[in-house]
């Protein structure tokens, strides 16, 4: 890792790709700071306490959504708009059919997605533009309409930099946007840690106990983040006219956390959206249920817990063909040692990946509830240490290493071949 870094400096092609993502940085950290037009800033940063959905959706913005600015609803609509189109392709033939096209059909869905990432982003922008009436300056329906039409093109524009990001950068542009939000976050939350320090809140001990938990996570995260399951796969010898295929052995590489954060996100959203409504109804019994469902109570922990256990074998099962897979083995004359072709290859796999996925899913309830037990332990108030942010920096920051290392191991292989 160390010696991919230092070659950065050293590759022309590589410096000026790095070069260019800081500055696409530098931009959208411009826009969070640019705020909605006829919108009183100061009514929605109240609403904004930990532990709730809007302060889930403000990590990831990187602050933009305290600050109500054009970048509020940051890539949000861009990701939805993508899980749902994962979910649609299996459904529907043509979209199925598109994504075993190739780059033409990559294209297509793509390009449907940014359509759906618009009709999202604007149905959500009317929706956060009419639950927060309360911050708009001169409530109406054209406040409400410019509201609306700036966060959607806010979103748009988010889009299209992480799209830029990724075809002339380094990494995934709308994974490192999400990363670029919740790093910015991590200045004030030492500064939090140091004015309660010299305020006499916690003592050094307090600090220390947190710092050695916080690594403790981040090590455990990219264990299991990188950990991996290998079947040995053997391919018998093809002669196909004067030349022979085939006869090597390899593995199938099975994630213990296939499904990344989804699980998370998927389980938050659900909680949240009693509490959400409670905000905008004045009702007794709805405000009473939504107190059950109140951020580090015993009865959200535990839904909490098992919601991200049933996403993470859902997700799983969505994303991940186990038949096609062993389909496709047995086409290219590819067997698992002890195994027949067809049938028992897939059950074995599924079996396999039920069990990973098992491990896989209590560690992401784990890692996604810990932060509760954590401001207990520390005695640190107003702690902010989630482990959804903590997978999604560790996982882009990896992944855009691994693109980084590739790079510069290509690069090596041209100048050994010229």
């Amino acid at each position: 890792m160390l010696s991919a870094l230092s070659n950065i400096l050293k590759i022309t092609e590589l410096r000026q790709k790095v070069v260019f993502t800081l500055a696409m940085f530098l931009v959208f950290r411009a826009g969070t700071h640019i705020p909605v037009p006829g919108v009183d800033v100061s009514v929605i940063e109240q609403m904004f306490t930990s532990g709730n959905l809007f302060g889930l959706l403000d990590l990831f913005s990187g602050g933009a959504l305290s600050k109500f600015s054009i970048f509020a609803m940051s890539i949000t609509p861009y990701i939805n708009a993508s899980i749902i189109m994962q979910l649609i392709t299996i459904v529907v033939p043509t979209f199925e059919q598109w994504s075993k096209e190739g780059e033409e059909g990559r294209k297509k869905l793509t390009q449907i997605t940014r359509y759906g990432t618009v009709l999202l982003g604007f149905i959500q922008a009317i929706g956060m533009a009419i639950g927060l009436k309360a911050a708009i300056i001169n409530p109406g329906i054209a406040s409400t309409l410019l509201i609306a039409l700036t966060l959607t093109a806010g979103t748009t524009f988010l889009m299209w930099l992480g799209e830029q990001i990724t075809e002339k950068g380094i990494g995934n542009g709308i994974s490192l946007i999400i990363f670029a939000g919740i790093v910015s976050r991590l200045p004030d939350g030492l500064y939090m840690l140091y004015e309660y320090l010299t305020a006499g809140t916690i003592n050094i001990f307090n600090v220390l106990l947190f710092a050695i938990i916080a690594l403790a996570m981040i090590v455990l995260v990219i264990a299991i983040t990188q950990g991996q399951r290998r079947i040995p796969v053997q391919y018998a010898k093809r002669v196909v006219g004067r030349k022979t295929y085939g006869g090597h052995s390899t593995h199938i590489p099975l994630k213990v956390n296939q499904a990344g954060v989804i699980p998370i996100i998927f389980a938050s959203s659900v909680l949240m959206f009693p509490v959400t409504i409670a905000q905008f109804v004045d009702i007794a019994w709805v405000k009473t249920v939504a107190g059950w469902f109140a951020w580090g109570t015993p009865l959200q922990t535990f839904l909490y817990a098992l919601l991200i256990i049933f996403f993470t074998y859902f997700y799983t099962a969505v994303t991940l063909n186990i038949s096609d897979m062993a389909e496709n083995m047995k086409k290219y004359g590819g067997f698992i040692p002890g195994l027949r072709p067809g049938k028992p290859t897939a059950d074995y796999l599924d079996r396999v990946m039920t069990r990973i996925t098992l491990a896989g899913s209590i560690f992401l309830a784990g890692i996604a509830i810990l932060p509760n037990f954590i401001a207990a332990v520390t005695n640190i108030p107003g702690l902010n240490f989630g482990g959804t942010a903590l997978l999604i920096v560790v996982g882009v920051a990896l992944d855009t290493m691994k693109q980084i290392e590739a790079i510069v191991l290509m690069r090596h292989y041209q100048g050994f071949m010229k």
